[in-house]
C-alpha cells in the first residue's frame, strides 16, 4: 500500500503540473499579444524583362509596440526598401507609420507610428537578453504566412554570433530557437515567461522553406543598443556585398563593394543620388541587378577594411542632423562622389 500510495501521490502531481505550465504560457500570451503587429509594405521593384518598368510590390511581416508614442520594433529585411508602411493591430486598426532608423547588418529597424497607438494595445517591455538561458521557454507571436497572432512555443536552443550563421549580419547577436517560424515572422517578438521582448525574429535555415527548427532572432540587446541608444538612420538601401570571385568576375577594380540593387523613394540613398540596378543577372546561381552603382566607400571608410560596417556606422552615428554624409561610388567605370545631409 505504500509504495501505490507513493506513486499514486507521483502520477497526481504530473498530471497537476501540465495544466499549470499550460497556463503559464496562456498568462503570458494574454498579458501581451495586443502588442504584437502586422506590417505591411509596398516598394516598387523592377519588372524581369519589362525593360526597366517598375511595378508596386507588396510585403509581410510582424512587429512589436514598445512605447506609448507609438514606437514599433522590426526586422530590417521586412522595411529597409518600403515606400509606405502600415501597421495592423489586433483590433483591426490600421495606422500608417514612417521609418525612423534601420541597421541591415543587425536586421533591426524603429518605426513611428502617425498617430497614437490603441488605447488596449499592451506597450511591451525590452527584456535583458543577456539574462536567457538555453533552454528556457520563449513565446514568438507573429504572423506566419499571413496568417495574425498566431502563437509558438519552444526554447531557446543557442545563443549564435553571426559569423557562425548568416555572415552579412556583422552587428548583430542572435538567439536560436526551435519555436516554429515561417514567412510573415520576420520581425515579430519573442517573448520569455515574464513577457518581456528578448529578441526580434530575423531568419529561419531550411532546406524546405519552412520552418525547421531552426529559427534565429536578434537580441533584444542588440536592438536596444542599435535602435534606442544611438540615432541611426534608414538609408532606403538593398545591395549586395560583391568581393573575391565575385568582385573579379564583374571586374571590379577594388577588393570589395556593395552593388546597389533597390533604393526606396524618400530615403537617404535616394537623396545621395544612388542609382539601383537596372538588368536582371544570374551569376553563380545568385540573381542580381547590374548596371546600378558601386558603393566603394562611404565617409572615407573603404568597403573593403575590415570591420567596415561597424566604422561606418560609428561615423554616420556621430555625425549631427544636417552634417554631410559623402559616399564614393563606381559608376560606368569611374569614381563618382555623392553626398547628402544627415536626415
Amino acid at each position: 500500500m505504500k509504495n501505490f500510495s507513493t506513486g499514486a501521490a507521483i502520477a497526481l502531481a504530473a498530471f497537476l503540473a501540465c495544466p499549470a505550465a499550460a497556463g503559464e504560457v496562456s498568462d503570458v500570451f494574454d498579458k501581451v499579444h495586443t502588442s504584437v503587429v502586422v506590417i505591411e509594405t509596398v516598394q516598387k521593384e523592377l519588372v524581369p524583362r519589362g525593360q526597366g518598368t517598375m511595378a508596386s510590390v507588396g510585403g509581410l511581416g510582424s512587429g512589436v509596440l514598445i512605447s506609448a508614442d507609438g514606437k514599433v520594433m522590426t526586422a530590417a529585411h521586412v522595411v529597409q526598401t518600403a515606400e509606405s508602411v502600415m501597421v495592423t493591430f489586433v483590433t483591426g486598426e490600421e495606422i500608417p507609420a514612417r521609418i525612423l532608423s534601420t541597421e541591415p547588418s543587425a536586421d533591426v529597424a524603429l518605426l513611428q507610428l502617425e498617430m497614437p497607438p490603441p488605447m488596449a494595445a499592451y506597450k511591451a517591455a525590452l527584456g535583458d537578453s543577456d539574462a536567457a538561458r538555453v533552454g528556457d521557454q520563449v513565446l514568438v507571436i507573429g504572423a506566419p504566412l499571413g496568417i495574425s497572432h498566431t502563437l509558438t512555443v519552444g526554447h531557446v536552443s543557442a545563443r549564435r554570433q553571426p559569423t557562425h550563421v548568416m555572415g552579412e549580419f556583422e552587428l548583430a547577436e542572435f538567439l536560436q530557437t526551435d519555436a516554429a517560424i515561417n514567412v510573415g515572422n520576420s520581425g515579430g517578438p519573442m517573448f520569455n515567461m515574464q513577457g518581456e521582448v528578448i529578441g526580434l525574429v530575423s531568419h529561419i535555415i531550411s532546406q524546405t522553406g519552412g520552418s525547421e527548427g531552426l529559427g534565429f532572432a536578434v537580441s533584444s540587446n542588440t536592438a536596444r543598443r542599435l535602435l534606442l541608444e544611438s540615432a541611426g538612420v534608414w538609408s532606403g538601401l538593398h545591395g549586395v556585398i560583391l568581393q573575391g570571385r565575385n568582385a573579379g568576375i564583374l571586374n571590379l577594380p577594388v577588393p570589395s563593394g556593395v552593388l546597389v540593387q533597390e533604393v526606396a523613394a524618400g530615403s537617404l540613398a535616394e537623396k545621395l543620388g544612388l542609382r539601383p540596378g537596372t538588368v536582371h543577372a544570374t551569376i553563380e546561381d545568385e540573381p542580381l541587378l547590374l548596371g546600378g552603382d558601386v558603393i566603394v566607400s562611404v565617409m572615407g571608410i573603404p568597403m573593403a577594411a575590415a570591420d567596415s560596417h561597424s566604422a561606418i556606422r560609428a561615423k554616420l552615428v556621430a555625425l549631427k542632423k544636417g552634417e554631410t554624409i559623402r559616399v564614393t561610388v563606381l559608376r560606368a567605370g569611374r569614381k563618382v562622389e555623392l553626398s547628402a545631409t544627415k536626415p
